[in-house]
Formats: C-alpha cells, sequence, structure tokens
C-alpha cells in the first residue's frame, strides 16, 4: 500500500518536558502503523525512562542504527544522543538542549536528503537548545535557513477549518511595528494563498487580514500603518488573483465568529494570532510551517514543565500534528499530480475521448 511508505520522521524535543509523554501515547495506538512508518530520533534510554516514570504500557519501538534500518509497519527509533545523557524532569538543562538539537539535526538531515517523508518536533527549550549550530528563536526560523538561502516559511497554526497564519514570528513586541512592510505582507500572503492550495486543496482560498492598530486605526487616528502598508499589500495580492480581505480589527474579529467566513486568517504579530487561537483550539491545535520543500508540524504547545513526568500531557495536539503532516504530504503529491504537464494531460484526454467515437 502506498500509505504505509509514508515515513514519518519524529524528533524527541526537550527530554525533560512532555515530549515522550505525548509521543509515548501517540505511538501507543496500534492502528498508527497501518498506514505509515514512524521514526523517533532520540534515545531508545530515554523513551524507556519515561515509559516507567509514566507507567505505561510497554510501547514496542525497533531499535535502528539508521534510517536504513528502520522497518515498514513498525514503530522505530534511532539513537542520535549521547549514552549517558541524564533527565531531569521539568527542569531546564544545557544537557537537555544538547540532546533536543542532536535529535533535530539527525531528522532534519534525513529530511533534506528525502529519506523520510515529514518531519513532527516535539517542544524544544528555545534557550538550553542554543548553540554555535542552532542561533534561532525555534523550530521556524532553523527550518527555514535548513531549506536553503532562498527558502522563505510561514507559520500557520491551525485546527479543523480554522488556519491563522504570521506576518511576524519569534521577535520583541517592540520590533513588530518596524518589521512590518507592504513587501513583507504581501509575501506571506503569497506563501498562505499557495499553501491553502497546494496543502489543504482548496481552491480559491478567502484570506482575511487583521490591522495592527486598535479599530483598524480609526481611518488613521490612531494609526496609520491600515492606511499605508496593509492596504496595499491587500491590493497587490488581489491584483494577482487572491481574495483578500479586510483589514479587520482583532479584538472582535475571533469572538464574533467572523473567522467562519474564511479559509485562513492573516495576523500581524505572533500573539495576537495565538492568543485566540490557542483559546479556540488549544487542545488538538498544530503548528505548520509552510511554505518550505518539505512538511513539519509540531504541536501547538511547549515542553509543559509543571507537569512533566506526572501523566497529564494530553497526547491529543501531537496527535493531531501526525495526522496533519500525512494529510498536507498527500494534498501536496495530489497538488503536483494534478498540475504537472498540463497541457500534455489535455492533449491526452481529448485523445482519449476521439478514440471513443464512431467516426465512420
Amino acid at each position: 500500500m502506498e500509505n504505509k511508505q509514508i515515513k514519518i520522521g519524529i524528533t524527541h524535543g526537550d527530554i525533560n518536558g512532555v515530549g515522550y509523554e505525548v509521543i509515548l501515547k501517540t505511538l501507543a495506538d496500534n492502528r498508527l502503523t497501518e498506514f505509515c512508518t514512524p521514526i523517533v530520533y532520540g534515545s531508545p534510554k530515554v523513551a524507556a525512562y519515561h515509559r516507567k516514570v509514566l507507567d505505561m504500557p510497554q510501547v514496542s519501538m525497533h531499535q535502528a542504527a539508521s534510517i536504513g534500518e528502520a522497518r515498514a509497519d513498525q514503530v522505530n527509533i534511532i539513537g542520535c544522543t549521547d549514552d549517558e545523557v541524564q533527565v531531569q524532569l521539568g527542569l531546564a538543562s544545557e544537557e537537555a538542549g544538547k540532546a533536543a538539537l542532536q535529535s533535530l539535526e539527525c531528522a532534519v538531515a534525513d529530511l533534506k536528503n528525502e529519506k523520510i517523508d515529514v518531519l513532527v518536533t516535539a517542544p524544544i527549550n528555545k534557550n538550553t537548545i542554543q548553540s554555535e549550530t542552532f542561533h534561532f528563536p525555534g523550530h521556524t526560523e532553523y527550518l527555514e535557513k535548513s531549506a536553503g538561502e532562498d527558502a522563505k516559511s510561514l507559520m500557520i497554526l491551525l485546527k479543523d477549518e480554522l488556519r491563522v497564519a504570521l506576518v511576524t514570528g519569534h521577535i520583541p513586541l517592540t520590533q513588530v511595528p518596524a518589521t512590518i512592510t507592504t513587501e513583507k505582507i504581501t509575501e506571506k500572503l503569497r506563501l498562505f494563498n499557495r499553501s491553502l492550495k497546494e496543502d489543504f486543496g482548496i481552491i480559491r482560498p478567502r484570506i482575511a487580514v487583521l490591522s495592527l492598530n486598535p479599530h483598524a486605526g480609526d481611518d488613521g487616528l490612531i494609526g496609520q500603518e491600515e492606511q499605508n502598508i496593509i492596504l496595499p499589500a491587500i491590493k497587490q495580492a488581489e491584483s494577482k488573483g487572491a481574495l483578500v480581505f479586510g483589514p479587520y480589527p482583532a479584538d472582535g474579529f475571533f469572538g464574533s465568529g467572523a473567522f467562519e467566513s474564511f479559509d485562513g486568517v492573516l495576523a500581524m504579530y505572533h500573539d495576537q494570532g495565538l492568543a485566540p487561537f490557542k483559546t479556540l483550539a488549544m487542545d488538538e491545535g498544530v503548528n505548520f510551517t509552510a511554505g518550505l520543500p518539505f512538511v513539519r508540524t509540531s504541536p501547538a504547545h511547549g515542553s509543559a514543565y509543571d507537569i512533566a513526568g506526572q501523566n497529564k500531557a494530553s497526547e491529543a495536539s501531537f496527535r493531531s500534528a501526525v495526522y496533519t503532516a500525512i494529510d498536507i504530504y498527500r494534498n501536496r503529491k495530489a497538488y503536483r499530480e494534478a498540475n504537472a504537464n498540463p497541457l500534455r494531460k489535455q492533449f491526452h484526454d481529448r485523445g482519449n475521448d476521439n478514440e471513443k467515437l464512431d467516426l465512420s
């Protein structure tokens, strides 16, 4: 079966948090291996430690030395951390940060070499993971750099039909106004529109754009960004055929249910989009890095040190991240096949139709 060939790379994230808990709970469902091959990049020793602390049933994992030894129809784990790495549940440590980075680097290397099909990342501690090779505010920026100099990414938070994308991501709030430009918004709208088509199969996506200032600036009374920066970007996107609307005041947009009229919502900054999103979809929300040549998703929550090792973490968000990665991978493949050599396909189809006609 083609579906079984989908190889899902899973990074273990911060080993002192709830990463292994949500991974193990997700992989405990044997139905998952019926249509994909999960490969955890981490530590068999650490995985076993978490299972024991959580008092969970045994999750059968095939220990592979490399991706080449991974077995289809089974859960696999590739050891890529130091053998003596120590777990300190609920604590931030350099050792845990190093282990998280080792897992991520191994998985991304296989992803770029097309040895795995998609990547699902467990939460990291953005401080402890910092090193000479990781000097980014999060996964999104690291993966954008890993994809190449010309790669442009877009952070999309999603659950079912709710999809929220961001113009600016992990930057201080004081830097947001200066970072938002017409060119940047236009670029994000292009990426968003393309992703909604290719990754989610929406033929004519409708995108709502939020304002930066309260009340969308009140016609310039409390801010000029809507008139001078955001509206020109919307018009540029519209001139290229995109269905873009706004800017809408952000304060009541979600509470009023207005978001339900759109396929996607573009927020100006991190908390403007994520605060309402997590209110509506925290338990099953997914973070998707759009715009890159590969598929990466993650749960929409952090390492949750406060409940680490207590068997209280819900795996719903991580499980949704796994299934979302599979869906997006399939949608991209279907889109490419549908749009490959359209003239040749049209000619071929017409030829078949002609063969069916009785011209005698």
